[in-house]
């Protein structure tokens, strides 16, 4: 890491206490310590870069746009279409024509002064160009799922640790109210001792056969988008449904693991720790090139005997109609987590909060002895790590063990086996097979960088 970086870093942290101290006597402040109109002086203010243009990169990228203590100047996209769209906003944004477009991230990285960088990729492109951004000292927003692999998302844990880098994963629901009360009150065991949680997350997408081999759309360098997966001709596959193929992806098992199967651990205290036995069933596409699983079910035991079950969101409203599960009247009844306690249970979702017991939910917070970390706005939370230092309410290492549940799932069925895990050394202790699984080849002259 370079001296610049920690001078830059170092003068970020020093202008944050100092914003602080100011508070404490509004009445000197000059006009200028704060910048035109009371914006924050150009000096002061996070210089960031987005790489990945799509949907949730623009997305996230539109968050930071609005934040004052930003300045977005570059964009890095293999698809001609996503640099000018996205140049257009950021432009318009700070009227002027400034911003810079980039087709290979190696570019982007050299010859942009940054501090953080947003990042918002296919899932097989994770590894790579996160600890390639952890290794220039640079700070990350980065997309869940954290990585296409155990081993990939081992590797961007040990770069950020050792960059000393801030991460935020954009796993956002624990910077929302409805989990942060679920996690809170399970922790303090309103519901008593868990023994059980159920996860549901998005069912499958169907087949699409097998398209025709065609060309790419123009503007885009399909064999950078592939990147190091498999070199293979364009079938009309590209941004978004990439998830359906597991050179890319897990479908949504991985996709929606980093969101609700991260608020299970979450509520469990499972940030640092993983299963010990997992097992799982998957219905595969029987024809065609989507070939992710469209129904899954896994089940994970954890050395404190709590037992996890992941399935598709079908599978627990086929459990809901025949009677299995209380009829509670949610919305999207199937999604979301569910902790099963010896004094009743609590669902949590998108859509709301739901306890057995009316009472659960009435706790007062003020009275619970553990306190999880208060975030209100997720991509604000990793502004103001990036200037303090402090760890993010979502960090490289706990993102890695929630998708980590999913990626040992996935092997599980693939293998067709219950498989015995070593969580500490990220290894399965019965089958040197399933071990294989943990990482992936890269095609030449892609792979992994060293931290």
């Amino acid at each position: 890491m370079s001296k610049n970086r920690l001078s830059r870093r170092s003068f970020l942290k020093k202008g944050a206490a100092a914003t602080a101290a100011v508070s404490l006597f509004p009445t000197v402040v000059p006009a200028s310590v704060l910048g035109r109109n009371g914006a924050v002086a150009p000096s002061d203010r996070i210089v960031m870069g987005l790489i990945g243009a799509g949907g949730m990169g623009n997305h996230d990228m539109r968050q930071f746009l609005n934040k004052k203590e930003t300045q977005i100047v570059a964009i890095c996209d293999v698809d001609n279409r996503h640099l000018k769209s996205t140049k257009a906003t950021i432009d318009n944004k700070y009227g002027n024509k400034d911003s810079r477009t980039y087709r290979d991230y190696r570019d982007f990285l050299d010859n942009e002064k940054l501090d953080a960088v947003i990042m918002a990729l296919p899932d097989h492109w994770h590894g790579i160009i996160a600890t390639t951004t952890a290794n220039k000292g640079l700070d990350i927003y980065g997309e869940k799922p954290l990585a296409r692999t155990i081993k990939e998302g081992r590797t961007i844990v040990d770069a950020a640790q050792k960059n000393k880098i801030i991460w935020q994963t954009g796993s956002w629901q624990r910077s929302v109210g409805n989990f942060k009360k679920a996690v809170e009150l399970v922790r303090n065991g309103v519901i008593g001792n868990v023994t059980r949680v159920e996860v549901g997350l998005p069912n499958g997408n169907a087949s699409i056969g097998t398209p025709p081999i065609q060309n790419p759309p123009e503007g885009v360098d399909w064999d950078r988008w592939l990147g190091p997966a498999p070199k293979v001709p364009f079938r009309g596959v590209l941004h978004f449904h990439w998830r359906w193929l597991q050179d890319y992806s897990g479908g949504q098992l991985t996709d929606w693991a980093g969101h609700h199967v991260d608020i299970a651990n979450w509520g469990l205290d499972f940030d640092q720790t993983g299963p010990v036995s997992i097992k799982g069933k998957g219905v595969y596409p029987a024809e065609g090139i989507y070939n992710v699983p469209v129904e899954y079910l896994i089940e994970a035991k954890y050395e404190n005997g709590v037992k996890m079950t992941i399935a598709n969101a079908q599978y627990f409203e086929d459990k809901r109609r025949n009677g299995i599960w209380p009829n509670i009247g949610a919305v999207r009844y199937g999604m979301g987590t569910v902790w099963y306690g010896d004094k009743g249970w609590i669902h949590v979702n998108r859509s709301g909060l739901w306890a057995s017991k009316p009472e659960f939910l009435k706790v007062p917070m003020s009275s619970l002895k553990t306190r999880i970390y208060n975030s209100t706005d997720h991509w604000q939370n990793f502004l103001d790590c990036v200037k303090s230092r402090e760890k993010t309410v979502a960090p490289a290492e706990t993102a890695h063990n929630s998708i980590s549940v999913a990626l040992i799932g996935e092997i599980a069925m693939l293998t067709d086996k219950e498989l015995k895990w070593n969580a500490k050394n990220e290894r399965f202790t019965n089958s040197e097979y399933a071990n294989r699984l943990l990482s992936r080849p890269f095609r030449a002259p892609w792979k992994m960088p060293s931290i």
